[in-house]
């Protein structure tokens, strides 16, 4: 191997590992040169074939810069879950799964929380304090009705990027994208009617389903492009479907995004077969690009689209600020939300609002999205090398979660239960379907800024899947 390969190799290592993020502009050649101690022609050539194995860009006049490596890994396959309408019974899972928080002990790969230590977060804390000082009287105060009419201002201005454009007073504040969810699914149903779902399905949607006392139907559902049109159609010839939720950008735990001329077959869909569709966007300020894709409440003439969403993946869980764009279910949702709690904590709508307004939000995305880029090149890097041959895995297009498809034989709650000596949970994929499949499939959250620690758990996860896929070999 000449020295401009091995150094080539060795750039290839650090950008794999996120030494030089996703975006980053390399040091120019000379600089590099001087840095790495070797000749301006051995950085010319490495950057060459840096280039052509899809690692960097070149930008005329400006240089070299850092692309997503590409990925060897193949995807999982299309989603074969029962279509037949069931209950849900997963709640103590799903219960042990929420009541795991990663600390000095414990790592909990499976939680859904973002990096809330991001720098760019620090004006949010004084914007909190300020608004304790300055809005005391407001602070105390509850916000009725729709909610605090300046925050839902500045959400009416953030809709516009996804295409929608809604006046203020059509936005009903909720206490997280879950309050969102689970009052427009009490808008929409009555016991016992059956709600589609894209499955695997967030775990949390399912439960504001079952709290319901609904049946839920599970979609097939491709990695990248999302729920199966013909499927859905053949359910909704046998089925008397109500309502289709899903999460089409940014999909948990997938990661795909549906297709524009999907999106706008669906809602022909819609309008065919009458029924509602609940849009959970919780994600969609997550998509890596820009600009991020539309919205299907941006495509929906006929108001059957609850859009639904939160600053719980974005800014902090803690914050509990989400809010419905209802449609034509407007004043329903205003009642069930006077009935369900009244009004709405005002300190951190306050704080939220003047976040969004300052610019701080969109400088705080920017931010985000790069990170969690890096962060997921590297986590594929890290399932590629430790876990079994065989492995299959998503490719996000935002967000923070990655989906792993395991060999067969391989068990998740029992992988999970082999990991707790190790202090290390993960999200075992039976919590993502109602009828409780994908047994072999497991979710690793990549919010955390990656560190020895986390590489680490990684490789014992993969050592203990093995030692599981050994096991079965053996009976076999």
């Amino acid at each position: 191997m000449t020295l401009y390969e091995q150094f080539a190799q060795e750039l290839k290592e650090q950008i794999s590992q996120a030494y030089y993020p996703v975006g980053q502009k390399l040091p120019s050649i000379r600089e590099m040169s001087k840095a790495r101690g070797v000749s301006i022609s051995t950085v010319q050539e490495s950057y060459r074939l840096l280039e052509d194995a899809g690692f960097v860009r070149s930008k005329l006049k400006s240089g070299y810069y850092v692309q997503q490596p590409p990925s060897t890994a193949q995807l999982p396959e299309t989603s074969q879950p029962e279509q037949r309408p069931v209950p849900i019974d997963n709640w103590q899972a799903v219960l042990e799964l929420m009541m795991t928080e990663s600390n000095s002990h414990f790592l909990a790969l499976g939680r859904g929380s973002p990096d809330t230590e991001l720098s760019s977060l620090k004006p949010l804390q004084r914007l909190l304090s300020d608004n304790i000082k300055y809005q005391s009287k407001q602070v105390f105060s509850c916000s009725k009705g729709n909610g605090l009419f300046k925050l839902r201002v500045q959400i009416a201005r953030l809709m516009q990027n996804s295409g929608c454009h809604i006046h203020p007073d059509n936005i009903q504040i909720t206490a997280g994208c879950q309050e969102a969810l689970s009052l427009s699914l009490k808008a929409l149903t009555q016991p016992g009617d059956i709600v589609a779902i894209d499955s695997p399905n967030f775990y949390g949607s399912m439960q504001a389903i079952q709290s319901n006392q609904l049946k839920v139907i599970e979609i097939p559902t491709h990695p990248e492009t999302g729920i199966s049109l013909p499927a859905l159609e053949l359910a909704l010839e046998q089925w008397p479907i109500k309502v289709l939720q899903l999460i089409p950008t940014s999909n948990n735990p997938l990661g795909y995004v549906m297709p524009e001329k999907n999106k706008l077959k669906l809602l022909k869909m819609a309008e065919k077969y009458d029924f509602a569709i609940i849009e959970d966007d919780i994600l969609g300020d997550g998509y890596y690009q820009t600009p991020r894709p539309r919205s299907l409440k941006s495509y929906d003439s006929q108001d059957r689209v609850l859009f639904c969403s939160s600053f719980s993946k974005t800014i902090a869980p803690g914050l509990r600020v989400g809010w419905v764009a209802p449609g034509r279910y407007g004043q329903m949702l205003t009642h069930l939300k006077f009935v369900t709690s009244l009004g709405a904590n005002s300190l951190p709508l306050l704080a939220v609002a003047d976040f969004i307004e300052q610019g701080h939000y969109e400088k705080h995305l920017r931010l985000a999205k790069q990170q969690y880029q890096a962060r997921r090149d590297l986590m594929l890097h890290w399932v590629q090398r430790y876990f079994p041959s065989g492995s299959k895995m998503s490719f996000p297009k935002g967000g923070f979660f990655l989906w792993v498809e395991l060999p067969e034989s391989i068990d998740s709650l029992v992988l999970n239960e082999n990991l707790k000596p190790f202090n290390i949970g993960i999200a075992a994929g039976s919590l993502f379907s109602a009828a409780g499949k994908y047994q072999n499939c497991l979710r690793i959250s990549y919010a955390n800024k990656p560190s020895e620690r986390i590489e680490q758990a990684i490789k014992i996860v993969g050592e203990q899947a093995k030692i599981l896929l050994q096991q079965a070999l053996a009976r076999a």
